[in-house]
């Protein structure tokens, strides 16, 4: 749990741009960032672990974890707020995700920019369903059915600070329903991305998942949501339509899944996210990307895993439409597929 909520609210009223307000607020970057590692527990013990998952086919094919892509597609903006820029004025996002064992997400996010608060705020909605579940009682006699659904409301806002530097924050409302147990909570996502067009250098910085449970769902105690504390890179070769990103997560903790095979190489690979694009003729995108700590967690022992980890993505670029395909593999037989589309209503 993050007892320092409020602390997000303060990025949004940021003065104008100076060097005595930039040590200000990277001192408050790191106080947050220090206050939240300090107030998280060990992996296994969160909720609302769906939050872990990408919801954008750009992000999927990107390896599922990546904050600093910059992109004219709203939906990367749900995961790292301050990647929302003015440019996705009016832009409409759809995705839709089919998942093992039918289990169906479908996202929708819209955006908008207001230029007298010099401000780009977007809102979307998340849906899990999991299908129809047997009810049964202690004794195992069947007692109807009941639909388990997870639900995501957002808020997000992002500003320029200076002539490189956005900072944005999001605020989260979040409900699960599993039959007779409920629970919801409120949470803060806050971001900073530093963007050069010259070098074609891009940053991002995430604090994720920031906030506490309202009602548990026992109705006793509260848990943990899944803090995630990000830091990317990507860099795009300046005579090629080649794009290379780099993504370290859950930098507040040092082990995130261990096994006998584990060595400390293996331990710090888990922490990073690595992937590539390839543009052509600025119409098509080509991705592709690497999540070490999923093949580490997916791996059947004693058989070849394939492309366990491993990420796929096409993207279309036309106008005013954006069309994506990402397909993500869970082991060397399964994979889950996600599709995207964006529309763009201003024409910008």
């Amino acid at each position: 749990m993050i007892p320092h909520l409020h602390g997000g609210f303060f990025i949004i009223l940021l003065p104008q741009p100076g060097f005595l307000y930039m040590r200000h607020w990277l001192a408050l970057i790191l106080f947050i960032t220090f206050s939240s590692a300090n107030a998280q527990v060990a992996g296994g013990a969160d909720v609302y672990n769906f939050l872990r998952l990408p919801v954008s086919a750009l992000h999927t094919a990107l390896g599922g974890e990546n904050i600093s892509v910059l992109s004219n597609d709203v939906t990367m903006g749900y995961q790292q707020p301050a990647l929302l820029r003015p440019e996705m004025h009016q832009q409409l996002g759809f995705v839709f995700t089919s998942l093992p064992a039918g289990i169906k997400n479908i996202h929708f996010t819209g955006s908008m920019y207001s230029g007298s608060l010099s401000t780009s705020f977007a809102a979307s909605v998340q849906y899990f369903s999991y299908g129809n579940i047997v009810q049964t009682d202690a004794a195992g006699n069947e007692d109807g059915e009941f639909k388990p659904k997870d639900f995501v409301a957002q808020v997000s806002a992002s500003r320029r600070y200076a002539q490189h530097w956005f900072y944005g924050s999001a605020i989260k409302f979040i409900q699960s329903d599993y039959g007779m147990y409920k629970s919801n909570a409120m949470a803060m996502d806050i971001g900073v991305n530093y963007a050069d067009s010259v070098g074609q250098w891009q940053v991002g910085l995430l604090m994720k998942n920031m906030g506490v449970q309202l009602t548990s769902y026992s109705g006793e105690g509260k848990e943990n949501l899944p803090f995630d504390l990000q830091l990317g890179i990507t860099k795009r070769l300046l005579k090629a339509p080649i794009q290379f990103s780099l993504t370290a997560r859950e930098l507040h903790r040092m082990i995130l899944y261990s096994a006998d095979s584990s060595g400390s190489f293996d331990k710090i690979m888990q922490h990073f996210v690595v992937a590539t694009q390839f543009f052509i003729a600025d119409k098509i995108e080509l991705t592709a990307g690497y999540n070490h700590l999923k093949r580490r967690e997916l791996s059947i022992a004693n058989t070849a895993n394939g492309l366990t980890g491993f990420s796929l993505g096409v993207g279309v670029l036309l106008p005013r439409l954006q069309l994506r395909y990402a397909r993500a593999y869970q082991s060397n037989s399964k994979a889950y597929n996600q599709f995207g589309m964006n529309i763009d209503l201003a024409g910008n």
